[in-house]
């Protein structure tokens, strides 16, 4: 397996449009590294500039101790497992498999036995004679998988892999390809536009908006201390509640509908220099929780039980809000409600630059 770096890795296309924007980040040997973001934020380019698909307009890509950015496809050592299953339909699960070291001239014995052990890693060992058209979409997904695996190369590059199974098969899929990671080691970069793919998946994530890199951290980290609005709302299932108004000394919020108290403010210097300014302030819809004694009114419009957890769907005014509480009895929509949060739990930004504060 190989380290990967970027150094102001960029692409401009002839018409002008930044795909991405000065990247510079290390990909760890034996790291799976998730790249996420929205549709058209630069996550699938940036993949295709390491594959060598696509070409690189400035900076430095390494692989190992090599520069590739001039380096075929065929020569940097990696192997892509796109959206697409992208099977030879006339060719049996093992012809499929074994077909790419075929092609480079490995011996036959190799091809076997590399071939049954990427079977039986991936339990195909009792389709190996089957063709695609007989397959499931998860069968397929791990055919895909296994013609990568078999090529033992220094990088694995994946391009949504899931995004066209049903939701179950893309959880036991996802549970299949850390389980592959956590067995070889193998350096990994995962590109996906949903955050609970990346989340569960990725051991650092990189998330991208418009071409532009906006954090790189672990997961949690990522969920805990998002360095701008963006994240804050993109990573987090529901999304993070916002309010925005001034902040006052007192530890209250001052909105254009009302005052929200917000408790004893942290005492950071940061956010004493925020003081009568414009500021948003999150809440997780975790850390939002109906309270006899709260300090924030709300009308529940609509409620989402899905198990173990209900989602309530409240109104403050014009903003809309989610409460995620355990079950319990609750009101029928259209009650009003109070909660209450604890200050430790707040996120501060600032309302212009959208960067977190503190």
């Amino acid at each position: 397996m190989a380290q990967v770096r970027l150094d102001k890795l960029r692409k401009v296309y002839p018409n002008g449009h930044v795909g991405v924007a000065d990247a510079s980040f290390d990909i760890a040997d034996g790291e799976l590294l998730v790249l996420v973001g929205p549709s058209g934020c630069g996550k699938t380019t940036l993949l295709r500039m390491i594959a060598g698909l696509e070409s690189i307009s400035g900076g430095t890509l390494s692989i190992g101790d090599r520069v590739v950015n001039d380096v075929a496809p065929k020569d940097r050592d990696i192997a892509m497992v796109f959206q697409n299953y992208a099977l030879y339909p006339h060719m049996t699960v093992a012809e499929n498999l074994g077909f790419g070291l075929r092609l480079r001239g490995t011996p036959t014995s190799e091809v076997d036995r590399r071939v049954a052990d990427a079977a039986r890693m991936l339990e195909l060992e009792q389709r190996l004679d089957s063709r695609p058209a007989a397959l499931s979409g998860g069968q397929r997904q791990r055919v895909a998988l296994g013609r990568a695996l078999v090529r033992n190369p220094s990088v694995f590059l994946l391009d949504e892999p899931l995004s066209n199974l049903d939701a179950k098969l893309r959880l036991s899929m996802r549970v299949e390809i850390a389980r592959i990671h956590r067995k070889l080691g193998a350096t990994m970069v995962y590109v996906t536009h949903d955050q609970i793919e990346a989340m569960t998946l990725g051991q650092r994530i990189v998330v991208l908006n418009g071409g532009v890199i906006q954090q790189i951290d672990t997961p949690m980290n990522l969920y805990d201390k998002p360095a701008n609005l963006f994240v804050a709302g993109f990573l987090g299932s529901p999304a993070m509640n916002l309010f925005r108004g001034t902040l006052r000394a007192d530890g209250r919020l001052e909105t254009p509908e009302s005052t929200v108290a917000l408790g004893e403010l942290p005492p950071t210097s940061a956010l004493a220099n925020w003081l009568d300014k414009e500021v948003v302030v999150g809440v997780r819809p975790e850390d939002l929780q109906p309270s006899d004694h709260g300090s924030l009114s709300a009308q529940l419009e609509v409620i989402e039980p899905v198990g173990n957890e209900v989602f309530l769907n409240l109104r403050h005014g014009t903003t809309e809000l989610v409460s995620r509480v355990a079950p319990r009895s609750l009101p029928l929509p259209g009650a009003s409600m109070t909660f209450g949060f604890a200050p430790e739990k707040l996120h501060f930004f600032d309302a212009a630059s959208g960067q977190r504060i503190g």
